[in-house]
């Protein structure tokens, strides 16, 4: 590329979730691996978990006192306007300071105001949307936005089809690693390396109907030899723990798991929520999976992520609402069926995207200049 030497200022704008932050970071750092002098400013909403992140991982981060519309009926949506025209004039002034090269919108609060901004001051703006539905703002936006990058087919339904690259999803550095000694991650945690493992993950806080239906069935599981990795979530930890306290020696239960990718490494079968971080680490993965999308997302866009890959015979689906009644059954009957165990590995792994944040950032780079 002629530009690979140029140096350039970027602002990155978003979060809320994990599932905004972590791929604005392999965003920036595929930016930076092009070329470490590149220079990169988040921006994100005050009091929200990215402004503890996005320092932890070394890049500076400036916040807007921005909020989202409450969906009940509150007096904080009276106080909505002040807000919304104040985030817009921080994220000005904080443009005009920094003098960006190109701003890009990863999702969440803040990215609104800040591309918004961006596209009036004549800045290139880019978007990153992760879901296979996108939300409200981002529709929005894509009418300012010089480029679109999406996960999932036939976005064109809801962004300009010539602004649109199918990148996928940035995922963290560690999830693609592939010399992790298998033993090793079994000794980790110290699980059985002979025994199938059922590894359990319903994000960061957790996940309480996976969590009520594992505590319901994981008896079940263990008498048919199966061994679980379970990570709770913060919000549910103790109250489980206090619940089942003397767990046997093949449920392992834990709050957090910091070493996923020891955790992918041993797992067999993997339970999840569907949001579209988790999915394209999934993917990549290309383990066996039974999705549970949770109902409490706009546009439940979970579900509509899952029937992305359900469609294509890459994972199981069941409902949030049947989960307590049907979970323990669909993972037995899918243990014991090794073709469809080999069928759902074979095709969630051809869906995988390793590449997406280098797509990305070589893009925008050629979209700079162009």
């Amino acid at each position: 590329m002629d530009n690979i030497n140029k140096t350039y200022k970027f602002i990155i704008s978003g979060g809320g979730t994990g599932g905004h932050i972590f791929p604005a970071i392999a965003i920036a750092d595929a930016l930076k691996a092009i070329n470490t002098n590149n220079e990169i400013l988040f921006v994100g909403a005050n009091g929200k978990m990215e402004m503890e992140k996005v320092p932890a991982a070394g890049y500076n981060i400036k916040g807007l006192d921005v909020a989202g519309l409450q969906r009940s009926l509150s007096p904080k949506n009276l106080l909505l306007p002040f807000k919304v025209l104040k985030s817009l004039f921080q994220a000005y002034k904080i443009i005009k300071n920094y003098k960006p090269n190109a701003c890009i919108g990863v999702g969440g609060y803040a990215s609104a105001p800040t591309l918004f901004v961006a596209a009036l001051m004549g800045i290139k703006t880019f978007i990153q949307e992760q879901n296979s539905y996108p939300g409200i703002t981002n529709k929005i936006l894509s009418k300012f936005a010089n480029t679109i990058f999406v996960s999932y087919e036939h976005m064109n339904q809801f962004f300009p089809n010539d602004k649109i690259v199918l990148a996928g999803n940035p995922i963290r550095k560690d999830i693609v690693q592939t010399n992790i000694d298998k033993n090793n991650a079994y000794s980790h945690f110290n699980l059985n390396n002979t025994k199938k493992t059922i590894l359990i993950i319903g994000g960061s806080l957790g996940a309480r109907t996976i969590n009520q239906s594992v505590q319901k069935f994981y008896q079940d599981w263990i008498n048919n030899d199966y061994q679980i990795l379970w990570q709770t979530g913060k919000f549910y930890y103790d109250n489980i723990v206090k619940e089942i306290p003397n767990a046997p020696n093949d449920l392992k239960i834990m709050q957090f798991i910091k070493e996923m990718d020891l955790a992918y490494t041993v797992a067999d079968v993997i339970i999840s929520r569907a949001g579209a971080l988790s999915i394209s680490e999934l993917c990549v993965i290309g383990k066996p999976c039974i999705l549970i999308p949770s109902p409490n997302v706009s546009e439940d866009h979970q579900t509509k992520n899952a029937m992305a890959l359900v469609n294509k015979n890459a994972a199981v689906l069941v409902k949030d609402n049947e989960a307590t009644q049907v979970l323990g059954t669909t993972l037995l009957q899918l243990m014991n069926n090794e073709q469809q165990l080999q069928s759902l590995s074979n095709n969630i792994k051809s869906l995988a995207k390793n590449n997406a944040a280098n797509t990305i950032a070589q893009t925008i780079i050629q979209k700079i200049n162009a």
